[in-house]
């Protein structure tokens, strides 16, 4: 049963089959299956040069939170705090000094934008006015709390966190009075004035915004990460030992991660034909685009080339390296399924093929052996089988998801 890609990718039947969810670093099995038509093209490394550690930048395209929020919200869920980085988390204030060294501390004050139901249309630019009073009020309280938090925890309780308390019920009472006058009043805002000062490892502040949050300024030492609280960068101090390049958990890899492109250059893929439905044990294809992806670098994992390798960029500075594909059956649609589990069908595909501009491949999967519904996931690897890097945080990683009923 099959459609062609463009009736299918348009009917609101398969957007619900697919699946959008990050794909994160996956195992790759033994027994694999690749295509091996190793590329001899010459490796190259590159001397990019890189900005001043901890230096303010400009945020990228799609960074800047909206209404004027800070980057970082926080709500109280399930007994902690949940902690959500808007855009790509480069935003930082210039001149807020270290921010984020473990020593550091900014205050943390509950989501209200989140609470709110949905605010009348002609309630929406007071609302919008006094969620940026909330967000200038906990800026100046967090200013104050890095200038003069040495002081004391009576100190801060009494001269910092009770005015701000003081100063976010009068803000919350206006926003409920002003969605009041056209809808539902909201109930009970003032709950949500208290606030508290919480460790800037452990999060930022919502819509207090003030400094602390992920890229906050800090003095230039040259150093990744200079002024974040970055608790490992090798494998220097790991109690495991060495990862030896075959497919060995509880080992600490410290292959650099290598070479990273430009955004317009960073790999991406798309399922572009795919089943809905098949029965068990009936082959079938899913067809493959992958861009920026040169599909020449593949070292297989079971003779000890499993994260040895550093991303290493062409002389176009695209990625060299593979795509995965794997398709499982899934026990459940409300949990996710055991990451242990080996899949039904595994491939590799390194092909030679691949570059700037997109191309197909067929990957041929001749069956899945029980009823039920598959998850069959693509997804690019570098030289070491890793998910290959993008420029940006708020770029989406090169991989796909589907899925398709068995039986």
């Amino acid at each position: 049963m099959r459609r062609s890609t463009r009736a299918r990718r348009s009917s609101g039947n398969t957007r619900g089959r697919r699946l959008l969810a990050v794909v994160g670093t996956l195992a790759v099995f033994g027994g694999i299956v690749a295509v091996t038509q190793i590329s001899s093209a010459e490796d190259r490394r590159s001397g990019n040069s890189r900005p001043a550690a901890g230096a303010c930048v400009q945020p990228s395209a799609g960074a800047t939170p909206p209404a004027g929020r800070d980057s970082t919200s926080r709500t109280w869920q399930d007994g902690r705090w949940v902690r959500n980085h808007w855009g790509d988390g480069q935003q930082c204030q210039p001149g807020t000094g270290g921010g984020s060294g473990s020593g550091g501390s900014a205050i943390a004050c509950p989501d209200v934008a989140g609470e709110l139901p949905e605010v009348p249309r002609r309630a929406r630019a007071e609302v919008e006015r006094n969620l940026g009073q909330l967000q200038a009020q906990v800026t100046q309280a967090d200013r104050r709390l890095t200038a003069e938090g040495g002081r004391g925890e009576q100190f801060v309780r009494d001269s910092i966190l009770r005015p701000l308390a003081t100063q976010r019920r009068a803000t919350l009472a206006r926003i409920t009075t002003a969605i009041d006058r056209f809808g539902p009043r909201p109930q009970n805002l003032a709950r949500l004035a208290e606030c508290q000062v919480a460790p800037v490892g452990d999060g930022g502040t919502d819509d207090g915004g003030g400094p602390g949050g992920p890229g906050t300024g800090a003095p230039s030492t040259g150093a990744p990460g200079s002024g974040l609280d970055v608790l490992a960068n090798n494998c220097d101090e790991s109690r495991l030992q060495a990862h030896d390049g075959f497919q060995n958990g509880n080992r600490c890899v410290s292959t650099a991660f290598g070479e990273v492109g430009a955004a317009a250059n960073n790999p991406s893929l798309l399922i572009t034909d795919f089943p809905q439905e098949i029965g068990p044990n009936q082959p079938f294809t899913l067809r493959v685009s992958t861009r920026n992806l040169v599909r020449d670098r593949f070292l297989p994992a079971g003779q000890g080339g499993y994260y040895v390798e550093s991303s290493l960029l062409n002389e176009q500075g695209l990625v060299r390296g593979h795509f995965h594909t794997a398709c499982r059956m899934l026990d459940s649609l409300d949990a996710p399924p055991a990451p242990q589990e080996v899949p039904a069908f595994f491939v590799a595909t390194e092909d030679g093929g691949g570059g700037a501009e997109p191309d197909e491949v067929t990957i041929q999967v001749p069956g899945l052996p029980e009823s039920g519904v598959a998850q069959c996931a693509v997804w690019a690897g570098d030289g070491s089988h890793r998910l290959p890097m993008m420029e940006r945080a708020n770029q989406t990683p090169a991989f796909d998801v589907v899925r398709i009923q068995v039986g």
